[in-house]
C-alpha cells in the first residue's frame, strides 16, 4: 500500500499509509436489491473551457453522461439534475434542461436505466414582489418540460415559495395544482436549511415537526400522484416519524447523508428506499450493500456500509451546501474524471485541512478504487497547496 505525507490538524505533517482493501466494482440490477436506489449525480466541468467558471458553467458532457452509465451499471438509479449537480450552485436551469436532455438520450439506449429528473422554480428569481400565481407557472414550465422529454419528475423544494409563502394555504395550493396536473406519480424533495439556507421555514414552519405536518396534508390530498418523497433533513427520528404517517402507497426515500444505512435497512415497522448524494461518491459500495441486503444478508450490508457513514458525515459536515466539493473530490481521487475542477469553482469551499480528512476516511471505508491512484492524485493537491514543500 502507498504511503504518503499528509497534514495534520495541527498543522504538522506525519506519513500515512493507506490500509483499505478498495470494495470492487461488481455490476449488479436494480431488481439485485429489495430497494430502490437512486444516486443523485454530479457534473464534470469542463477546464479547459474558455469561460469565466464563476458565471459561465461548462460541461464535459461525455465524462458526466459516461458517469450515469457507471452507475447504472451498478443497478443504482440517477437522481438528474438535482442539487448533487449543482442547482442553485452553478447550474443554471438553461444548463439543467440540456443535461436532462442527454441523460434522457443516454437512458433510452439501454432497458435498466432508472432515472428521475429535478423540477423547480430555480429559473424564477425569489423575491419580495413574486406571487404564488407565478411560481405555479414556473413548477408547469419545469415539469412540463421534463415531462416533455419523456422523462420522470423529482418536485423539488422551491426557493420563491419559501419566499412567497404566507402560510401552509399556500403550499397546498402550489402543490396541489402540480401534482394534479403531472402524467405519472412524482417523488417530492423536502430539502432541508441545511443544505440550502433559502429554504429555511420550508411547509410554512421553522419547526421541522410543524412543517412535517404540512407536507404530510399536501401527500394525503394527492396520493394518487406522489409516488414518494425524500427528505433531507439529516435526523433519523424524523425520518422514522414521517416515514410511518405515510399513506400505504407512498415510499419514504431516505435523504439523510448521515444515517442512511441504518434507515435503508429499517425496523419491524418499515424501510426506507433511498435517494442519496452520497451514492454517487461510494456507488460501488451502496451497490455491494443493496446486494447483500436484497439477499437477506444483513450483517454483510451493514459491514459494507457503516464504514462509509464516518465518511459520508464528514463530506456532508456544515456548511452542507457544500458537500458537493467531496463528492468531485472523490470522482477525482477514484479516476472517474481527470481533475479536481467544478463549475462555480466550487472545488475551493473545503479546506485542505478537510480534504486530507476526507483521503483518510474514504480508505477507511474501502471506496478508494485504486489507492496508487489515489494518493498519487492527493498529493498532487496537497502540492497545489504548498504541503510538498514542506
Amino acid at each position: 500500500m502507498p504511503t504518503l505525507n499528509l497534514p495534520n490538524a495541527d498543522r504538522s505533517i506525519s506519513p500515512y499509509t493507506l490500509t483499505g482493501t478498495p470494495i470492487p466494482f461488481v455490476r449488479h440490477k436494480a431488481t439485485d436489491f429489495s430497494r430502490i436506489a437512486y444516486a443523485a449525480a454530479h457534473v464534470v466541468a469542463d477546464p479547459l473551457a474558455n469561460n469565466d467558471p464563476w458565471l459561465t458553467p461548462a460541461i464535459d458532457w461525455d465524462t458526466t453522461l459516461k458517469f450515469r452509465h457507471r452507475l447504472w451499471d451498478l443497478g443504482l438509479g440517477v437522481a438528474e439534475a438535482m442539487d448533487t449537480a449543482q442547482r442553485g450552485m452553478g447550474l443554471t436551469w438553461t444548463d439543467a434542461q440540456e443535461l436532462i436532455r442527454r441523460a434522457q438520450a443516454e437512458a433510452r439506449t439501454r432497458d435498466d436505466s432508472l432515472i428521475a429528473y429535478g423540477a423547480g422554480t430555480d429559473h424564477l428569481m425569489p423575491g419580495p414582489d413574486v406571487t404564488i400565481d407565478q411560481i405555479i407557472a414556473a413548477y408547469e414550465e419545469q415539469v412540463g418540460f421534463v415531462e416533455g422529454q419523456g422523462g420522470r419528475v423529482i418536485l423539488m423544494a422551491s426557493r420563491a415559495l419559501a419566499a412567497a409563502a404566507k402560510s401552509p394555504d399556500d403550499y397546498a395550493r402550489v402543490y396541489g395544482r402540480i401534482l394534479s396536473q403531472v402524467k405519472q406519480p412524482v417523488i417530492m424533495h423536502w430539502l432541508g436549511e441545511m443544505f440550502d439556507p433559502a429554504l429555511q421555514g420550508y411547509w410554512a414552519d421553522v419547526d421541522h415537526d410543524r412543517a412535517m405536518d404540512v407536507c404530510l396534508d399536501v401527500i394525503a390530498a394527492n396520493a394518487k400522484n406522489v409516488d414518494g418523497i425524500k427528505i433531507s433533513l439529516l435526523s433519523a427520528e424524523k425520518e422514522i416519524a414521517m416515514r410511518r404517517r405515510l399513506p400505504a402507497s407512498v415510499k419514504m426515500y431516505t435523504g439523510d447523508d448521515f444515517n442512511y444505512a441504518e434507515l435503508i435497512a429499517g425496523d419491524d415497522q418499515g424501510y426506507s428506499h433511498a435517494l442519496l448524494g452520497i451514492f454517487d461518491a461510494i456507488a460501488p459500495a451502496a451497490s455491494a450493500g443493496l446486494a447483500a441486503l436484497g439477499k437477506g444478508n444483513n450483517n454483510e450490508f451493514f459491514d459494507l456500509l457503516e464504514p462509509t457513514v464516518p465518511l459520508s458525515r464528514h463530506i456532508f459536515a456544515a456548511p452542507t451546501r457544500f458537500y458537493k466539493t467531496g463528492v468531485v473530490f472523490l470522482a477525482y481521487l477514484n479516476g472517474l474524471q481527470d481533475h479536481f475542477a467544478m463549475i462555480g469553482g466550487q472545488q475551493s469551499t473545503r479546506s485542505v485541512q478537510h480534504l486530507t480528512e476526507l483521503f483518510r476516511l474514504a480508505d477507511k471505508a474501502r471506496v478508494l478504487a485504486d489507492p496508487e491512484l489515489a494518493a498519487k492524485r492527493m498529493q498532487a493537491v496537497l502540492a497545489v497547496n504548498g504541503v510538498a514543500a514542506r
